[in-house]
């Protein structure tokens, strides 16, 4: 009979898709190999996916910032709808649909 090979992989710590490939591989070619394959792959994986900024937000940010900390706008604490208008941006009450 076969020795089980003793996997070094922790799979708790892997994404969804992650234990989807490592599934499909030792399922395609035997534990051993999908295991030495998946961990060839995983390390040229980058290492984090970072978000890009989203650029609407960050032009609304800094064109309301100044206004809050000049207290010439309230944001209401239920929350706020912001708008564009014709060269402006408009903020306001969520309404009651």
């Amino acid at each position: 009979m076969a020795r089980k090979p003793t996997s070094k992989i922790d799979e708790k710590a892997l994404t969804k898709g992650e234990l989807r490939k490592l599934g499909a591989l030792r399922k395609s070619v035997g534990e051993e190999i999908g295991d030495k394959a998946f961990v060839d792959w995983l390390r040229k994986q980058p290492a984090a996916m970072v978000e890009p900024d989203d650029n609407n937000a960050i032009l609304v940010a800094d064109t309301l910032l100044p206004l809050i900390e000049n207290n010439k706008l309230r944001i209401p604490r239920g929350g706020y709808l912001v708008r564009r208008g014709r060269g402006r941006v408009i903020v306001e009450r969520p309404g009651l649909d």
